[in-house]
């Protein structure tokens, strides 16, 4: 009798075990098939309008990602032409970011030390650049789709990675 509980508890704990892992059952399966229409609907919306970003601003969109635990989100591109690429780096230029879903505008958050959270030094060509926005309580979430206004520089439509 002490056998049978024994392997009936090892059973339960190994069961416990992969059920939370994702090993066993299907809450792991569709975590990931719920990241991947949001994953090909970046990637489309790269395919039907990087070339166009590429020629006027001489930039190459890397996308915008939600980190800091959703609480801020980053906005980065890839300098291919610096002349044209200059105004994005301007730091008498406001950078803001509005939710398509609530119509919500964040800034770049300024810290005391630091300064804004975003880089403004001269574009060098090849070289990957980012902003920062706020999310606060984390309003925007990921397949979410945002606009970015940099002066003159607007996208629409990105879709947050």
């Amino acid at each position: 009798m002490k056998a049978t509980n024994k392997i009936t508890i090892t059973a339960l704990g190994c069961l416990m075990f992969a059920s939370t892992c994702g090993i066993a059952g299907t809450p792991a399966r569709e975590s990931t098939a719920a990241v991947k229409p949001n994953a090909e609907s970046a990637t489309l919306w790269h395919a039907r309008n990087a070339d166009r970003y590429k020629r006027e601003w001489g930039v190459d969109i890397v996308g915008v990602r939600s980190v800091s635990s959703g609480y801020m989100l980053r906005f980065a591109y890839r300098v291919i032409d610096p002349t044209k690429a200059a105004p994005l780096l301007d730091e008498r230029t406001k950078p803001y970011l509005y939710d398509a879903a609530s119509g919500a505008r964040m800034a770049v958050p300024a810290m005391e030390n630091i300064g804004e959270l975003r880089q403004t030094p001269k574009p060098v060509a090849n070289r990957t650049y980012f902003v920062i926005f706020g999310n606060p309580g984390q309003l925007v979430k990921s397949g979410g789709h945002v606009r970015i206004v940099i002066g003159k520089f607007e996208i629409d439509d990105l879709i947050v990675d």
